[in-house]
């Protein structure tokens, strides 16, 4: 069962199955002497081989926030509408064509990540003028799940199966739908200031939704892994990285309605 990140949906790099041969020539036979030098030599790393390593996904993800996290200080400091729905748009269809294209290539990323910036900035904005300190709040929160996504992946408390991936796709289809119909009750002025998710019905479900992207960050960390040992070029850990920040940007956003919701919105 893939991964619900449209990153590595359908992705046969990051599949569990493995991911075919970069090199199908055939290797000629080592001598024996060959053989000696080879087994005597320091085991080869990941920048000798052209590998994805792990180290690779979290440089590739620092520097995404690099480009992401001045263009949030930009969008917030403009205080522009035009930036904010340029950001969104321009972050939404260059996300799709990674996603789709199973784009590698930093010239698609890198601009995925400032165009993220400058709506994370606006909208960051926006709340803080309605209630003064929600932001500093939702960062400190994504950051705390976060961490706790990785303790609890790396210590083996949360195992990824196929039934736990099953489990995901059921809720993650769930919570699709919820948001079109949500979308078309915020459309025609239903609802309070987040259409359904308002008030107590709100708060349950934007505490599902925290915790739906929460699982997505174990799917996350265990596909990168995956990538890894199915020996992919280096050049996969900007894909890699984009799937992270996907998900912590979404993570950041359900992170901030449920503050606001939570501090009055009706």
């Amino acid at each position: 069962m893939p991964s619900r990140n449209p990153v590595f949906r359908n992705s046969q790099a990051f599949s569990p199955k493995g991911y075919a041969s970069f090199n199908e020539t055939a290797v000629p036979t080592a001598s024996a002497d060959q053989l000696e030098r080879m087994y005597a030599a320091p085991p080869a790393t990941s920048l000798d081989t052209g590998r994805m390593s792990i180290d690779d996904v979290v440089v590739k993800t620092g520097i995404l926030f690099a480009v992401l996290l001045p263009a949030a200080v930009v969008g917030w400091l403009a205080e522009s509408p035009i930036l904010l729905w340029g950001g969104l748009i321009a972050g939404l269809v260059l996300g799709l064509v990674v996603s789709f294209k199973q784009s590698t290539s930093p010239a698609l990323i890198l601009p995925y990540a400032a165009a993220e910036g400058l709506f994370l900035g606006g909208i960051s904005w926006i709340f803080e003028q309605a209630w003064p300190g929600i932001v500093a709040q939702a960062i400190l929160g994504t950051l705390a799940v976060f961490a706790a996504a990785l303790v609890a992946y790396r210590s083996g408390k949360i195992r990824v199966t196929p039934k736990f991936r099953r489990t995901v796709l059921i809720a993650m289809g769930g919570y699709l739908l919820f948001g079109l119909v949500n979308l078309v009750v915020m459309a025609f002025g239903g609802g309070g200031t987040f259409g359904l998710q308002s008030g107590g019905l709100g708060i349950v479900i934007s505490l599902f939704a925290i915790g739906l992207a929460a699982t997505m960050l174990v799917l996350d960390f265990d596909f990168a892994e995956q990538g890894v040992r199915n020996g992919l070029p280096e050049r996969y850990s900007w894909l890699a990285a984009f799937g992270l920040v996907v998900t912590l940007v979404w993570l950041y956003l359900e992170i901030l309605r449920f503050l606001a919701i939570l501090r009055g919105t009706d």
